[in-house]
C-alpha cells in the first residue's frame, strides 16, 4: 500500500540564505555592505508580508523651569554610545537586531544627528534581515581580530614614490630602498607615508619660495643703495 510522504516545506532560513546578493553590495574599507534597500526588496519578493519595527525609547529631559519631560526617540543614549533596535517578523518568527550608532570610520558617535540616527536604524534593519539567512555570508568574520601583516609595496607604489621624491639626493634613495626592502614602509602604512612626503614637498616648496622672494628683496635693496650712492657721486 501507498503511503504519502509529505515533502518538508524549506525553512525561512534556508530559502533567504541561497539568495546571493553579491550584485547589490559595496566595499568600504575592509567591511562589505550590503544596500538596506536591495535587502528589503530580496526579502519582499519572497515574503511579501513581512514587517519591521523600529523600537523607541523614553528620554527624561531636564526643562528650564525645572520640570521634566519624558519623550519617546528611536535611538538610545549610553556612556559607551549610541544604540538602534529593530525588530523584523517574517512567517510568525520574529528576530530582533541591536546595533551602535556609527561614523563612517566605524567609531561611535556620542551626539549623533538625525541624519546618522536613520542611517543606523537602516543598517539595523538590513543585519536583522541578514538574521534570517539573506546575506548572513557578507557578514562571516566581521567579529573577528584581522590581523593584517605588512606586505612589501607593489611596484606601482614604489615608481609612485620615486616620482615623488625625484628631487631627492642619492642618500635619500639608498635610506628609502633599505625602509622599503626592510618592509618600514609597506602596504598598511603606505599612504601615510606618501602623505607625509607630499607634506615635506610641500613645505619645501614654500621655503624655497620664501628664500626667493628674500634674496629678491637684498637684491633690490642693494641696487637702491647703489644707485643712491652714484646720485651722491
Amino acid at each position: 500500500m501507498a503511503t504519502n510522504v509529505k515533502k518538508k516545506t524549506k525553512s525561512v532560513f534556508e530559502t533567504l540564505n541561497k539568495i546571493n546578493v553579491n550584485e547589490f553590495t559595496e566595499k568600504k574599507g575592509r567591511f562589505t555592505y550590503l544596500s538596506w534597500s536591495d535587502a528589503i526588496t530580496e526579502v519582499l519578493k519572497v515574503y511579501p508580508d513581512t514587517t519591521w519595527e523600529v523600537h523607541e525609547f523614553d528620554e527624561v529631559k531636564n526643562i528650564k523651569d525645572g520640570g521634566f519631560f519624558t519623550g519617546a526617540q528611536p535611538y538610545m543614549k549610553t556612556d559607551a554610545g549610541c544604540f538602534v533596535k529593530v525588530s523584523v517578523s517574517i512567517e510568525n518568527i520574529t528576530r530582533t537586531q541591536i546595533h551602535p550608532v556609527l561614523d563612517n570610520r566605524n567609531q561611535p558617535i556620542l551626539s549623533p544627528n538625525a541624519f546618522q540616527i536613520n542611517t543606523s536604524i537602516l543598517r539595523c534593519l538590513t543585519k536583522c534581515l541578514s538574521l534570517f539567512g539573506l546575506g548572513l555570508y557578507i557578514y562571516r568574520g566581521e567579529d573577528l581580530p584581522e590581523e593584517e601583516k605588512p606586505n612589501t609595496i607593489s611596484d606601482a607604489q614604489y615608481k609612485m614614490i620615486l616620482d615623488l621624491t625625484k628631487s631627492k639626493g642619492a642618500n635619500f634613495h639608498k635610506s628609502l630602498q633599505k625602509a622599503i626592502k626592510d618592509k618600514k614602509i609597506n602596504t598598511n602604512n603606505f599612504d601615510n607615508y606618501v602623505d607625509k612626503i607630499k607634506e615635506s614637498i610641500e613645505l619645501e616648496k614654500k621655503e624655497l619660495e620664501k628664500k626667493q622672494v628674500k634674496e629678491k628683496n637684498i637684491e633690490l635693496q642693494n641696487k637702491d643703495y647703489n644707485d643712491k650712492v652714484k646720485e651722491k657721486k
